[in-house]
């Protein structure tokens, strides 16, 4: 059943990770954002309003900060006394679904403790497995 799953992950779907453990409500991903557009990070308010008329998850987000990354938000539906979502069930997808691996090939990495791993679906010994060994006399 595993070589399927790897199969369809891998070939099918092309993702190289896959998302492990579960989340610990600390709210933590959900008070220091950064938003993504076309692959960088968003840099100025005037960027940020289109994102926002082009997605909807875009206007529960506040301009808290502005960093040598870009601009910094946090999720108007987070109660920051609790750490907890004001709206977890009826949550966008992006919610949902974090962490992506969207997240790894920008850069980006999960922050310290979080319940959440993301594990690669492919070993490193497996691709080593895979790689061939040159035949030029230097071993």
């Amino acid at each position: 059943m595993d070589g399927i799953k790897k199969f369809i992950l891998t070939k099918i779907l092309r993702r190289r990770y896959h998302r492990t453990g579960k989340c610990k409500a600390c709210g933590r991903c959900c008070s220091k954002i950064y938003a993504i557009r076309s692959e960088h990070v968003v840099k100025d308010e005037k960027e940020f309003e289109e994102l926002q008329r082009a997605n909807k998850f875009y206007s529960y987000l506040n301009i808290v900060d502005k960093d040598d990354v870009g601009l910094v938000f946090e999720c108007c539906n987070l109660n920051t006394e609790t750490g907890k979502c004001r709206v977890h069930k009826k949550r966008p997808e992006i919610c949902r679904s974090y962490p992506r691996e969207e997240l790894f090939s920008l850069g980006g990495k999960l922050l310290e403790n979080c319940g959440y791993k993301m594990e690669p679906i492919i070993s490193f010994g497996e691709v080593l497995k895979n790689i061939p060994l040159s035949d030029n006399g230097t071993d």
